[in-house]
């Protein structure tokens, strides 16, 4: 089993930056996508970015592309999400995922673990 827990929402004005961190335990994710989704009030959750074990392979959904970069540390198990030039259409509760084939990276339904969330809230 694989226990994720998320940390470094909170609320920043438009132009500002946040980094997102999602703590893994339980077992080694090599071999297997992390990755980045989100879900406004009223929406459906999203795919936001994903990475392969070695950070070779980064996806990312176009309106992110340019101001978010996903990152990890396979020591610490850790995957990272800097988020810049956020704007208020960010606003969501983000969530940190693992275990989807790196063929099916942007499927919410093909990740098996799952973190709780963290909010972030973009004022204008």
């Amino acid at each position: 089993q694989v226990q994720l827990v998320e940390s470094g929402g909170g609320l920043v004005q438009a132009g500002g930056s946040l980094r997102l961190s999602c703590a893994a335990s339980g077992r080694t994710l090599s071999s297997v996508a992390m990755g980045w989704f989100r879900q406004a009030p009223g929406k459906e959750r999203e795919f936001v970015a994903a990475s392969n074990w070695s950070n070779s392979q980064r996806y990312y959904t176009d309106s992110v592309k340019g101001r978010f970069t996903i990152s990890r540390d396979n020591v610490k198990n850790t995957v990272y999400l800097q988020m810049n030039s956020l704007i208020p259409e960010d606003t969501a509760v983000y969530y940190c995922a693992a275990g989807a084939s790196l063929t099916m990276v942007t499927t919410a339904s093909r990740y098996p673990y799952w973190g709780r969330g963290t909010q972030v809230t973009v004022s204008s």
